[in-house]
């Protein structure tokens, strides 16, 4: 039996009142309506509208190519869902870096356009000046430090980051920079669980991780990981709740079967 019952909005506020009292924070990505309202259904605390959408959704090697528009169609399919979780969305690549002024313009738009929450960026230091000024138009900030997948060709590989001393001092640095300017949180991916841990305890914003260990405030996975539709993708950070792959295709195999073989539909299923 269903109790309807009104759903009460997460908001930042609520993120930050669950890391002060040690409650985990839950959070997926989601790219269209109807899998955003199963997501949002399930009880998720955060939707993430994804640049991923650029690998799961359009099939692309990278988070790259995929532009603002784009961004913009799939997180107001995803808001129309969302009845309960927060909903913040990526700057794609391009519209944030070295020019603030830009970054502002992408943000509202991502705002006024997909009726979004929030959204995330990638990058520390360097992007300070973007996350300030969009801030300032009201606009909540999530940051994104560690593998930074936008930066995926500086890097030249997607292996744990901030393993070294230095790049991990420049995390610690970079989200002590993020919490000072007022970001709400901040997803740490693929870094040392120990690193995560201290980072996590050093800042009073929730912490998100991906591959980053137990100690983070809460949890982000690709929803098309966690449910098994990508086959070939299996990091080790990576929980593998269903097998929709091997379903969808046993499923869609039969529906070829019985239409060769002329036995759907059958005389129940005409009018």
């Amino acid at each position: 039996m269903s109790v309807n019952r009104e759903v009460k909005r997460i908001t930042t506020h609520i993120l930050q009142e669950m890391k002060n009292r040690g409650e985990k924070i839950a959070m997926l990505t989601a790219y269209d309506y109807s899998m955003a309202a199963i997501v949002d259904n399930a009880g998720m605390d955060i939707i993430l509208v994804g640049d991923s959408a650029s690998n799961v959704m359009a099939g692309h090697e990278t988070t790259l190519p995929i532009t603002l528009d784009q961004m913009i169609y799939h997180a107001s399919s995803v808001v129309r869902a969302a009845k309960r979780a927060l909903v913040i969305v990526d700057l794609p690549f391009g519209s944030y870096q070295g020019n603030s002024k830009e970054a502002l313009a992408s943000a509202i738009r991502i705002m006024k356009e997909a009726g979004a929450h929030g959204v995330k960026m990638e990058g520390g230091v360097e992007i300070a000046e973007s996350v300030s000024r969009i801030l300032t138009a009201g606009i909540p900030v999530m940051g994104h430090l560690g593998l930074t997948p936008q930066s995926i060709y500086k890097f030249g590989t997607y292996t744990v980051r901030a393993k070294e001393e230095a790049e991990a001092a420049k995390l610690k640095e970079d989200a002590l920079k993020l919490q000072e300017l007022g970001c709400f949180g901040i997803v740490l991916e693929k870094i040392p669980a120990k690193l995560a841990a201290e980072v996590s305890r050093s800042i009073s914003i929730p912490t998100i991780g991906i591959g980053a260990g137990q100690h983070c405030d809460g949890q982000v996975l690709v929803i098309h990981d966690m449910l098994g539709i990508n086959k070939g993708f299996k990091p080790r950070f990576l929980r593998q709740y269903a097998n929709l792959f091997d379903v969808m295709n046993d499923a869609i195999s039969n529906y070829v079967g019985d239409v060769k073989a002329k036995s759907f539909p059958n005389e129940k299923e005409e009018y």
